[in-house]
Order: structure tokens, then C-alpha cells, then sequence
């Protein structure tokens, strides 16, 4: 069966549009219930947390998921806004049946989405989205009253999670003497982050952490990263943490502005580990990370593997190697030994921990990595338009990947997460990756309007 809703991390649409309107989402929290109930050991009653993050339209999605889930039988926690790994903890420690965060991660205001995460802290199994998708074409029914489930309120967690956090920082250390900007993206993480670090030692001067419902990533956060660049050079800080929506991602600046992807900041993690001796037998990224990363860590001993986008093929490669380390450009970090998911909050405490071990600045540490340019833009496509099935595309393609033979790469994708197709070449020189990518977007159809 193929997949009709969910994509790379979820649900994910506008508001208001399909799928994401009022009575899908009841629907969906109907169907989801069903299958979390079939999956449910023993015989207590199932139980779902929800967390949202700060978009206005997280009231109305929070309503009609509890309604779903509830007029079948399961019983619903909420915990109101919360960090999408936050959502993955309290699931496993308080040892529910599931977990819901509403949120579209990097995404504008207008969008937003449903992703699940299973009773263990990690992301639904996908045949588990199967079954929801396939309970979704049927019957849902509503349980007599007497078989209704309830709904109850988490007053502590976010205090639960702040501890959680801190309890990732190696022992022994601790931020007293380093003054840190955190960039909370106007979401999720806006009264949690500032704490940790604060709880920690850090002098912290935060910004972004005044939502309104309608400014979540709004020139802000992970995918915005000059404005704590920025703000961190006006307030001679020492670093800068730069979440998204949900603060499941992390972008980290230096003292003198300098931006560090996710990429980069993996290599760092891994450096800190072997530093301390400890083994790091691979690491895991995807079709998008940077070929500069690949061959500092091949340089090291450590094997590497690419899987597809999204965090939750990187952590499956992870367990199939039994592996630790993995992540994405875009700031998804996965570190298995600390969480069961992707952190931005602590996978910043990581890096913080990994310079003090090491001893050294971020830029020293990341001296053997030479980053070849990427070059990535979307393209939007008219409607009905399958591009697997162009031939003028594909023989354009093999020409360009012919010219980058032992210099780069080219990856052409459709997006997880928004209508777009994806085009990104990865070449030695910027102006030559440029011009392959406006070639390739040259050959596509143009979108109306």
C-alpha cells in the first residue's frame, strides 16, 4: 500500500487545506487510536500524550485530535507547547502508548502537522503509518459513552524535561564564565531552552522567545541563522544556539559569527568521542550531506553511510549498525546514547560539552574538514507532472553527473515536507555548482503563477 498522507516526518500541509482540515484530524486521531489500541499490551487502556508547538492553529488541531482519539477508547495527555523531543521523553518515561506533537517543524505559520511518535520515544514504525492510513479509508466508529476515553492535563512538564536536558551535560562540567545567545525561533522550545542553559551556569540573552501564534520561524531560528550571527557579534557572546520550530533542529555560531551546519557539528561530536577514547565505529548522514564530511571521517578510519533525508532513516540506519552518531546539514543530530531522537536543545549541550573536553575553539576542532559549496533551490511544479518520468530531465541529469565524476554530486529529489522538487549539486567551485543547478531547473516545467 502506498503512502497517501504521510511524508518524511509526518503529516504536513496548510491550514484549512487538505489534509489538514478540522475533520481529517478528527479522522486521523480516530484511526490512529485504533491502531495504537490493536498495538497496546495487555490490557490497560491506552494512552496518548500531545504537545503542540506555538502556531494559533495547534488549539484547533489539538481539539480535534483529543475528540478522535478519545471517542475511541484512548485516553489523552496534554502538555500544551513542548519541543518535539520533549513529546519523545515524556512518552517513554511516563510510559504511555504513544506520543502526538502538532507542529510543521520549519515551516511558516500557515502550515502545520501530525507526527507520532511510538510508547519507546522514537518515530512511528512505518507499518504502523500503513495501518493508519489503511484504518483511514474505512468505517470509524465512536464508542458508547461508557467506553469513551478521557482527557487530562501534564502540569510539570516542562520542568520533567528540563531536567531531562541537563542530565545530558557531561558530569563534572558545567556554563559558569560562558555567555550563550539562544534563538527559541519563536516556538516550542521558547520557555524551556533559556532554562537549561541558564540552570547550567550560562549568562543567557535570549531572543525569539516572544510567540504569537502567528511568528514561529518568522525570519528566526535554525533555517534563519544571520539573526543570531548577528546577535551574538552585538552581544560579544561566546556561542549562539539557533533552534527551529519544534527544536528538533540546531545551527551553532562562534564568537566572531561564524555559522556551523549540521554537518559540521557532527564531525565535532565524533572528534569529542574520539578525544576521550572512546569508539565510534560509524556514523550515519544522508543524500545531503556534504561530500567534505564523508572524506574527513573516512580520513579518520570511521566507516560512513548515507541515508535517505529525514532523521528517521538515519536513526533506522543507526540501529541496523548499532551505531550512535548520526544527522542531517539541515541540524537534525542524532545521538543514541543521550536520546531516543533528534534535540536541538541537547544536541547544543553536546557541542558545548565537546569543545570543553577537547579544550579547543569550534573552528580549530573542525580544521580537517574542508566543505565542498552546495548549491541547493526548489523548483514547484505544475500539477499532474511526474518528474521520474521526464526524459529530457534524465538525460540532463546523466550529462551533469557525468561532468562532476570524482569532483562532486548532484541529488534531484521531491520534498518530504512541502510541494517542491529539490535540486542541489555539490561541486569544489560555488559558480560551477550554480550554473548546474539553474541548467537542470532550466529543462523543468514551469508552475503557473
Amino acid at each position: 500500500m502506498s503512502r497517501q498522507y504521510f511524508g518524511t516526518d509526518g503529516i504536513r500541509g496548510t491550514v484549512g487545506q487538505s489534509p489538514m482540515t478540522p475533520d481529517f484530524i478528527l479522522r486521523l486521531g480516530q484511526a490512529a487510536g485504533l491502531v495504537i489500541a490493536r498495538h497496546e499490551r495487555g490490557s490497560r487502556r491506552p494512552t496518548v500524550l500531545i504537545g503542540k508547538d506555538t502556531r494559533v492553529s495547534g488549539y484547533l488541531l489539538e481539539s480535534c485530535l483529543e475528540a478522535g482519539l478519545t471517542s475511541v477508547g484512548v485516553d489523552v495527555v496534554l502538555v500544551g507547547p513542548m519541543p518535539t523531543a520533549g513529546i519523545a521523553y515524556l512518552t517513554r518515561t511516563l510510559n504511555l502508548s504513544a506520543g502526538v506533537v502538532i507542529s510543521a517543524s520549519h515551516n511558516p505559520y500557515p502550515d502545520n502537522g501530525i507526527k507520532f511518535f511510538s510508547g519507546q520515544g522514537t518515530k512511528l514504525p512505518d507499518e504502523w503509518e500503513l495501518e493508519i492510513e489503511q484504518q483511514l479509508q474505512g468505517q470509524l466508529p465512536c464508542n458508547s459513552s461508557v467506553n469513551l476515553g478521557k482527557a487530562k492535563r501534564l502540569e510539570d512538564a516542562a520542568g520533567r524535561y528540563i531536567e531531562f536536558c541537563k542530565s545530558t551535560f557531561p558530569r563534572g562540567l558545567d556554563l559558569r564564565g560562558l555567555k550563550v545567545v539562544v534563538d527559541c525561533a519563536n516556538g516550542a522550545a521558547y520557555h524551556i531552552a533559556p532554562a537549561v542553559f541558564r540552570e547550567l551556569g550560562a549568562e543567557v540573552v535570549v531572543m525569539a522567545d516572544q510567540p504569537n501564534g502567528l511568528n514561529i520561524n518568522d525570519g528566526v531560528g535554525a533555517t534563519h541563522p544571520e539573526a543570531v550571527s548577528k546577535a551574538v557579534l552585538e552581544n560579544k557572546a561566546d556561542y549562539g544556539f539557533a533552534l527551529d520550530g519544534d527544536a528538533d533542529r540546531l545551527i551553532c555560531v562562534d564568537s566572531n559569527g561564524r555559522i556551523f551546519n549540521g554537518d559540521e557539528l557532527l564531525f565535532v561530536l565524533v572528534a569529542h568521542r574520539l578525544g576521550t577514547g572512546l569508539p565510534v565505529p560509524g556514523v550515519v548522514g544522508t543524500l545531503m550531506s556534504n561530500m567534505g564530511l564523508e572524506l574527513a571521517l573516512t580520513g579518520l578510519g570511521i566507516a560512513f553511510e548515507r541515508a535517505k533525508v529525514g532523521d528517521r532513516y538515519v536513526f533506522e540506519k543507526l540501529q541496523e549498525r548499532g551505531w550512535q552518531l548520526g544527522g542531517e546539514s539541515s541540524g537534525h543530530l542524532l545521538v543514541l546514547d543521550r536520546h531516543s531522537t533528534g534535540d536541538g536543545i541537547v544536541s547544543a549541550l553536546q557541542v558545548l560539552g565537546a569543545v570543553q573536553g577537547l579544550g579547543q575553539p569550534l573552528a580549530h576542532i573542525l580544521s580537517p574538514v574542508v566543505m565542498m559549496p552546495q548549491v541547493l533551490k526548489n523548483a514547484r511544479l505544475p500539477a499532474g507532472y511526474v518528474w521520474s518520468n521526464d526524459r529530457d530531465l534524465a538525460a540532463a541529469c546523466e550529462q551533469v553527473r557525468a561532468e562532476l565524476v570524482g569532483q562532486g554530486r548532484l541529488l534531484i529529489r521531491p520534498s518530504g515536507t512541502e510541494p517542491v522538487l529539490r535540486v542541489m549539486v555539490e561541486a569544489r567551485d560555488t559558480a560551477r555548482a550554480e550554473g548546474l543547478v539553474d541548467r537542470l531547473l532550466a529543462v523543468l516545467p514551469k508552475a503557473s503563477g
